[in-house]
């Protein structure tokens, strides 16, 4: 299975969209690489397993066990065993469904930051979105696709082994299990593969990504209704293949539990894809050079109070210290600024209150939109120094003031364009 999401925390300036995944997915951003067991790097790509991965894996474990017990008893105890082995081999299944997205990716040029296998299956983080409705078609496709392969393969190992064995079986489960994946996945509504499809076709023909992530989250919300009402039902009525009498209350109890789950990762992931996608349309509103504040130079020694009278008279906002030769060497911090009790600032002289200037600090007047953030995120710090191609100053760039650009351009409804 496979959903869109984003994390949890407040949104924050950053040039990333989100997916996660039941069974597999891809995911656009969140949060930085880690959150689990280095497990290895195909195709340069890290790929981890959540604490989360574990929980699942018992719960598989235990259920096909179950299962094991009916169809082949003599197993004893050891169907655990078989059980586990069952349960890493899906999951070995589902990141070759991630690794189809990330190779497909680097294919197109795009950063993948990391793949990781989690709670419902896995996620391919990739950092930046696809530029033609083609190429998003392509890229949600190929994981499905994947899975639809692995299951063929499986079926074809099936005919090769004797039924009713441990091989037989494990084989049926895969195939089983894989097909579910690519069923899931392929349904027409985000935050899921088919939903990113749908997004493809409905941008293509309307000619307006905007449009299509519409179109495609709204579906992906009435599935997520869909699935909440009617897994429940279809097992409660017997249509999964489940004799009625045998259904008892805490089977039920499961399936809606199941159910409600599946449906809130659904409608959540529907949610965030209208949320990122409506922040990477205001991204390029986010300029350098429109946030910046003006600034005036000042000499290390220079006292505080001083050099805020200087940028008074100026109207300027932020403080550069300079060396003997004009050239910047430090950024005198807001906050330590603020901290300068008014009666001892005569005393403080602004090289107390500077930080020192590095490469990383200094930020091109034209970055605007995800080069923008892209650079802040590379080297953060709480002022950047912003310069014209010459070199010349042109002022001071505060991440405060960029979170509030960013939290305003949020709050303002998208377009369909």
């Amino acid at each position: 299975m496979n959903e869109d999401d984003t994390s949890g925390e407040r949104e924050r300036p950053r040039s990333d969209a989100g997916k996660t995944a039941p069974g597999g997915g891809r995911k656009r951003g969140s949060g930085e690489p880690g959150g689990g067991i280095l497990m290895g790097r195909p195709f340069g790509v890290p790929v981890y397993v959540a604490p989360s991965w574990f929980v699942v894996a018992a719960l598989i474990t235990w259920i096909f066990g179950g299962q094991l017990d009916r169809v082949l008893p003599e197993l004893g105890g050891a169907r655990y065993l078989v059980s586990l082995f069952f349960a890493v081999a899906f999951y070995a299944s589902v990141l070759v469904h991630e690794l189809a997205h990330t190779v497909a990716a680097l294919r197109f040029k795009l950063p993948v930051r990391r793949i990781q296998l989690q709670f419902f299956g896995g996620v391919s983080e990739i950092e930046k979105e696809t530029e033609t409705p083609g190429r998003e078609f392509v890229l949600a496709f190929v994981g499905p696709l994947l899975s639809l392969v692995l299951a063929g393969l499986f079926y074809l190992g099936m005919t090769a082994v004797e039924p009713g064995t441990v091989p037989g079986v494990l084989l049926a489960g895969l195939m089983i299990s894989n097909l579910i994946v690519a069923a899931f996945n392929l349904l027409p509504g985000l935050p899921l593969d088919g939903g990113r499809m749908l997004r493809a076709v409905v941008w293509k023909i309307s000619g307006k990504p905007m449009t299509g992530t519409i179109a495609a989250a709204w579906v992906g919300r009435a599935l997520a209704v869909a699935v909440l009402i009617g897994l429940p039902l279809l097992t409660h009525t017997g249509a999964l293949g489940n004799a009625t009498e045998d259904i008892g209350g805490m089977e039920t109890v499961t399936d809606a539990l199941l159910a409600a789950i599946l449906a809130a990762i659904i409608w959540t992931g529907a949610g965030n894809s209208l949320r990122m996608a409506r922040l990477r349309e205001h991204l390029p509103e986010l300029a350098a050079r429109a946030l910046t504040r003006r600034a005036v130079p000042v000499e290390s020694d220079t006292p505080l109070s001083e050099a805020l009278r200087r940028a008074n008279e100026a109207g300027a906002r932020a403080l550069v210290v300079v060396d003997g030769h004009g050239e910047p060497t430090a950024l005198v911090r807001e906050a330590a600024i603020v901290g300068v009790p008014e009666h001892r600032r005569p005393w403080v002289a602004v090289s107390g209150l500077a930080q020192e200037l590095t490469e990383d600090m200094m930020v091109p007047a034209e970055l605007a939109g995800e080069a923008l953030l892209d650079r802040l995120r590379a080297a953060p710090a709480t002022e950047y120094l912003v310069v014209e191609e010459t070199g010349e100053i042109y002022g001071v760039l505060s991440t405060a003031d960029v979170e509030r650009a960013f939290v305003a351009a949020m709050a303002r409804p998208a377009s369909s364009s």
